[in-house]
């Protein structure tokens, strides 16, 4: 009865092992996902920056015709 026992609480430790290594997964491709979408969002920002810059430097020369 007692190897019996012993070997349901290693299974329950490997489930729990298994189910924290999933939840720590997850976490890290939450963090990954986030951290894309936020280099996006700041090229994007930055490329319309530029543009409006170089729009802007047009508008003065006069080469926007």
């Amino acid at each position: 009865m007692d190897s019996c026992n012993t070997g349901f609480q290693a299974g329950q430790a490997k489930g729990q092992t298994q189910e924290k290594t999933s939840q720590f997964m997850d976490k890290a491709s939450n963090a990954a996902q986030s951290a894309m979408e936020s280099c996006q969002e700041t090229g994007q920002q930055m490329k319309n920056k530029a543009q409006e810059a170089a729009e802007t430097v047009k508008s003065k020369v006069g080469t926007d015709k």
